[in-house]
């Protein structure tokens, strides 16, 4: 009786152990990047210092967050739980940047994320459109006009790459220099599909995943 006890204690999911993200993360972050040097190295290719850590910093909110549309997958969440987690997550990374020089860099980083919580908030409540190619073309049309409603069309491709589909990068404009922001949450959408692929076989870690 014991033995079965002890198995089913150590199948018991182990949604207390995760810890997806919070305000001391965030703020050792800011420092991180308060105290490094975005200057060129004119003997260097390499992106400066700053911006690296930037998308560093990109990266892991990117990641937090599909941590734990990965576990709802894995029902180791209720739906209520997972955009409860999720909008634990929003509050810390769309919170008013400070104000001294980071101000103008979290805005930079906070813009693209927009899609990232609405695409997974769209995920989780199950209704969106599928059809990348019409969405990209509605989405451009969008964006001049109406920036809310051309991120609900972004919205409905990052749900759509949550579930699966391939995108964004052929969909992304060539000339980079000048992006609107709706290819900013293209890019942001193609993250999204790296991180669900490198998340495949997340559930099967266990402890303190950060």
């Amino acid at each position: 009786m014991a033995k079965k006890a002890t198995k089913k204690a150590e199948e018991a999911p182990l949604k207390l152990f995760y810890i997806f993200y919070n305000q001391e993360r965030w703020d050792n972050w800011l420092k991180t990047l308060s105290e490094a040097s975005f200057d060129a190295d004119p003997k260097s290719e390499e992106m400066p210092e700053g911006f690296r850590i930037l998308d560093g910093f990109s990266v892991d909110i990117t990641l937090a967050v599909l941590k734990i549309i990965k576990l709802y997958q894995n029902k180791r969440f209720t739906r209520d739980e997972t955009l409860d987690k999720i909008s634990a997550v929003e509050a810390i990374v769309m919170s008013a940047a400070p104000r001294s020089d980071l101000e103008e860099l979290v805005g930079i980083l906070q813009l693209p994320k927009l899609v990232l919580f609405a695409g997974s908030r769209k995920y989780i409540q199950g209704d969106f459109d599928k059809d990348i190619k019409t969405l990209v073309k509605k989405g451009r049309d969008q964006i001049e006009k109406d920036m809310e409603l051309a991120l609900e069309t972004a919205s409905n491709i990052g749900a759509a790459v949550i579930d699966g589909a391939t995108c964004c990068g052929k969909y992304v404009k060539e000339d980079l220099e000048n992006p609107t922001l709706f290819d900013e949450w293209l890019i942001e959408c193609e993250r999204m599909n790296e991180a669900m692929a490198s998340l495949k076989n997340f559930d099967e870690s266990t402890g303190d995943d950060e």
